[in-house]
């Protein structure tokens, strides 16, 4: 995971480069980069929970690995935290969601809650964003935290096309429109 978090670190920082060229400068262009990623990403799970039908929550392509809805509850735990932690809030805990929550109604719920929470995070000026932050034991920024987040994202929506091409679904990503 450290080499997929530091090539996506990279490409995160080398976009908000072409962005900040792109666009006017903002006071938070580097933070708008990473955003607009992330919300693409998480845009793609929402939608994938949405897909799945409710009978295929409980898939799991083998024993080692989370079911379809545990790994929708962790995505929803684990960005909700890591966001807490980049707007310097008390964070909830990582697998709360994972733990309690089981339909799938509930699970899209609460990921369409943590999103909505997480976008107060990326709304960030990047200057808010250098503060230091504590978060699985790292001294870090709220910007590593949101990049973090990002990254995390995309490392189970990777998981999630996997279910999903296994249950005969075509993942978001894959639909055009891109």
């Amino acid at each position: 995971m450290t080499r997929v978090f530091t090539a996506l670190s990279l490409l995160a920082l080398g976009a908000s480069s072409l962005t900040a060229q792109a666009e006017p400068a903002g006071d938070n262009a580097s933070v708008a980069a990473v955003g607009m990623f992330w919300e693409q990403i998480t845009g793609f799970i929402t939608q994938s929970a949405k897909d799945m039908p409710e009978d295929q929550y409980g898939y799991q392509p083998t024993s080692e690995v989370r079911t379809f809805g545990q790994l929708i509850g962790h995505v929803a735990g684990a960005q909700r935290m890591i966001c807490a932690v980049a707007l310097g809030e008390d964070p909830s805990g990582e697998d709360d969601v994972e733990k309690t929550v089981t339909t799938k109604e509930g699970l899209i719920a609460a990921m369409e809650n943590s999103t909505a929470y997480c976008k107060r995070a990326y709304a960030q000026a990047d200057g808010d964003t250098r503060a230091p932050v504590e978060l699985f034991g790292m001294n870090i920024t709220r910007f590593h935290a949101l990049t973090l987040n990002a990254t995390h994202n995309a490392e189970h929506y990777g998981n999630i096309v996997t279910y999903l091409r296994l249950n005969g679904i075509v993942p978001p990503s894959s639909r055009g429109g891109m």
